[in-house]
């Protein structure tokens, strides 16, 4: 039962922290109009966001391991709540901004922890692939959702269920069991000093870069995209484009270049069903090798490995959104950026790592001195 409550109370900080991903670029259009500004600046609400969701990566996985990941989760769903009822004083830009990097503390405190969360208290291989589908079903979820709530309460919909989302993995968390004592786990005598220097982690974190944070980028233009040239509603365009983040299962980068073509297409609407689904697909399965291999490479600090990679994903996510955002001011209106995320898998699947650095089989010591 305790394993149980670990992972509903550690998926339910996933969700919080996937929601504030999706929920500005669900209702990009309308956040443009009402704060008088442009898309690119839009762009911007989700990029400030990822600055300090960014950095709080390895802090955040280092303060799981030495204090306690509950603990930590807890403190990260908190800042969500309260930095998303400050940008509620006003449709101000400055405001937005200065509550998105606070919510990025948030959502960086919470993400990296609660995986540690279901991890330490038993959670199996199954359970870490559970936390990682909801987390990135959060920003599909609000893709869907997001736009019928600004059609009852107008801009104010991003941030009012950003903060039901975070109470309610708040109240799930604080029934969980607590934190376990600290055990210190030796350095592996052929690891380097710390993660940053720790090369075997790099091709773990390209694997997640893609898979998650291209899937981002994408679920954060992709309403708009429909909406402009697949002649769907709002409504419907944030259906479809929630398939992008929803379908957290299994396939390959390859899946995520077809998808994202399909989406450049835009029509007919078969079409970028077709290729949200893809994404979505594509997003899903490299989440638990990516995390358990990160884990298992690095079992002194393996929470500030998980959030090294899972740092990837952030990096990839704060260039590319402004990035995209801008392309919808040039000739093909987003369509162009869309060719270049569609490059960016297969990128990813040319640096697939092996099945070794994704744990799927123990490394023996020959293939330990090649990973090194």
């Amino acid at each position: 039962m305790n394993v149980r409550l670990a992972v509903a109370g550690g998926c339910a900080a996933g969700l919080a922290s996937g929601w504030n991903v999706g929920n500005i670029g669900a209702v990009a259009t309308q956040l443009a109009a009402a704060y008088g500004v442009g898309l690119a600046t839009v762009g911007l609400f989700t990029t400030a966001l990822f600055v300090t969701h960014l950095l709080l990566q390895v802090p955040a996985g280092r303060a799981s391991d030495r204090s306690g990941e509950r603990l930590v989760c807890l403190v990260g769903l908190v800042a969500i709540v309260c930095f998303n009822a400050l940008a509620l004083i006003g449709p101000s830009p400055a405001l937005a901004l200065v509550a998105r990097m606070l919510v990025g503390v948030g959502t960086g405190l919470a993400f990296v922890s609660g995986s540690a969360y279901v991890r330490v208290q038993g959670g199996s291989p199954f359970a870490q692939g559970l936390f990682g589908g909801v987390a990135l079903a959060g920003g599909g979820v609000a893709l869907a959702i997001v736009p019928a709530v600004e059609d009852a309460i107008g801009w104010r919909a991003p941030w009012v269920t950003a903060i039901v989302v975070g109470a309610a993995g708040l109240a799930l968390l604080a029934a969980g069991p607590a934190d376990r004592p600290r055990s210190r786990t030796e350095r592996p005598a052929h690891a380097p000093g710390g993660v940053f220097h720790d090369a075997r982690l790099y091709r773990l974190a390209v694997l997640y870069a893609a898979s998650l944070g291209l899937s981002i980028v994408v679920g954060n233009w992709v309403v708009t995209l429909l909406h402009r040239h697949g002649g769907l509603s709002k409504s419907t365009a944030g259906l479809v484009g929630a398939l992008t983040l929803v379908l957290g299962v299994a396939t390959r980068p390859l899946g995520g270049a077809l998808g994202t073509v399909a989406l450049a297409v835009a029509r007919p609407v078969g079409l970028a069903v077709t290729g949200a689904s893809l994404i979505g697909l594509a997003a899903g399965i490299p989440f638990a090798p990516s995390f358990t291999g990160a884990a298992l490479t690095r079992p002194d600090a393996p929470a500030a490995a998980v959030g090294l990679v899972n740092g990837a994903a952030a990096f990839v996510t704060l260039v590319g959104t402004p990035l995209i955002g801008l392309t919808f001011s040039l000739p093909g209106d987003g369509r162009l950026g869309f060719a270049v995320l569609a490059a960016g898998w297969v990128v990813a699947l040319v640096l697939l790592p092996s099945s070794t650095q994704l744990g799927a089989r123990p490394a023996t010591a020959a293939s330990g001195s090649r990973l090194g």
